[in-house]
């Protein structure tokens, strides 16, 4: 550990990334501001508990382990082993997601910050300000400005700031008027609206209780995530606009009967659905894709600050803490060179936050439509297959991306060559062969 109490960090954004930041560098010794616009969690209960659901798996829990908190957290996790798909008609499919055992994690996104922002007061030298709104960043000095809650303008100066405010983050937006920084962002055509199927007799589960259940219906779909209550948090994705979209939803009865239609099975387990979808918004979903993500040694951006993605791999969370993981290991190898361990740091991420990006959009695409497809259903049997009877050779995107550490891009490339892999065995009518070590060696030189 570097014991550097004379150094001074602000972090921008006290969400699950910027609080977990905080804490890996207070480890370390150096002095933190943890700057939140928002109240404080631990006096705001109510905001605490309302958030859509995250999935926690191997690389968020990698990061939770480095404080301790991954034990903690998974207690009052639910272990998700597959997707549940449920037809219009009500008919049930399931899917695992990898080996058997392997799973990811439902939790709540305010529980857990609210576990790290606890677990960040209790460090002398972390010291927080809520309802503390960032207005400008001086890059230069490494200052940074914010409007109290009080409605005064402080200006606070430290060593360096670390960005971790958001998908519409301020101190992105100070960088996007430099020289040479790119900088986009993409709105999926879709929306989504959070529901709920609230808990049986004696809190008892509804449906299967460790499963992601998907509705899936081509150009839209519902998902539901279990709660340890016993309820499920569901979110509709369906587009803004055309034939079946949110645009086409005006009136209770319209809502009415397109659920009744669409997700029969569901709403009967649905008694505040319209009450839901009346006082629920309609939120947007966005792609953020910048570059670079550092000046100098005086600013670095981490989480949806530098990569904002869309919510459908379950990796958002797990690459922000893959972000300050990677973060910590540069300042462990590089010491005190600030200007190399920002520039290693996003040399590194980048190309991995390009390609979980690419991974999440795809993943839409394939729960709303593909999963109700039988030659991609068939492939994805084939798939199953191959991961059980060739565990050291064969890995499917989905392992690699949610249960393994390797890099997102990695993941993202071998997916591609896993596909022509199966469509090989499909075209050649030779699914029967796939247990065969001689046939497979033919094979093999697709994936690698």
């Amino acid at each position: 550990m570097f014991v550097r109490m004379s150094e001074t960090i602000s972090v921008i954004g006290g969400g699950l990334s910027g609080s977990l930041l905080s804490i890996y560098l207070a480890k370390r010794g150096f002095q933190v501001n943890l700057f939140e616009r928002r109240p404080d969690m631990r006096t705001n209960r109510i905001y605490a508990g309302k958030s859509i659901n995250l999935a926690l798996s191997t690389r968020g829990l990698r990061a939770l382990e480095r404080i301790g908190l991954d034990k903690e957290i998974l207690e009052d996790a639910i272990p998700m082993y597959g997707r549940m798909m449920h037809s219009r008609t009500g008919e049930l499919n399931y899917h695992p997601y990898g080996k058997e055992g392997q799973a990811i994690n439902s939790v709540s996104r305010g529980r857990l910050n609210l576990k790290l922002i606890e677990l960040a007061s209790a460090y002398p030298n972390i010291s927080m300000h809520f309802n503390a709104r960032c207005t400008d960043v001086d890059l230069n000095k490494a200052a940074a400005t914010f409007e109290l809650e009080d409605g005064s303008v402080k200006t606070f100066e430290a060593n360096r700031i670390m960005g971790t405010d958001g998908a519409f983050a301020a101190t992105r937006g100070r960088l996007q008027i430099t020289d040479r920084f790119n900088y986009s962002q993409q709105y999926l055509h879709v929306g989504y609206k959070e529901l709920a199927i609230p808990a049986g007799e004696n809190g008892s589960f509804l449906m299967e209780k460790n499963a992601l259940h998907i509705w899936p219906r081509g150009s839209f779909m519902m998902i539901a995530l279990p709660n340890p209550a016993g309820d499920f948090t569901c979110t509709l994705f369906m587009p803004f606009e055309g034939e079946n979209s949110f645009d086409k939803l005006k009136t209770r009865e319209e809502v009415s009967r397109f659920f009744e239609e669409q997700f029969p099975d569901a709403v009967s387990m649905m008694p505040g659905l319209l009450d839901d979808f009346f006082a629920n918004p309609t939120s947007s979903l966005v792609t953020v894709r910048c570059y670079p993500w550092v000046r100098e040694d005086k600013l670095a951006l981490l989480g949806d600050a530098a990569h904002a993605v869309v919510p459908f791999y379950g990796q958002g969370m797990n690459c922000s803490f893959e972000d300050c993981v990677v973060m910590d290991d540069c300042i462990e190898k590089y010491g005190d060179d600030w200007a190399r361990i920002f520039d290693e740091y996003q040399k590194e991420r980048k190309p991995n936050a390009d390609a979980i990006s690419e991974l999440a959009i795809q993943n839409y695409y394939e729960m709303a439509d593909k999963v109700g497809d039988a030659h991609f259903l068939h492939k994805k049997h084939i798939e199953h297959e191959l991961t059980e009877l060739y565990p050291d050779i064969f890995k499917s995107q989905y392992e690699l991306t949610t249960f393994s550490l390797s890099p997102y891009k990695y993941a993202l490339d071998q997916g591609k060559k896993n596909d022509a892999l199966l469509e090989r065995i499909i075209a050649e009518k030779a699914e029967s062969k796939i247990t065969d070590p001689a046939y497979m060696a033919g094979l093999w030189h697709l994936i690698q």
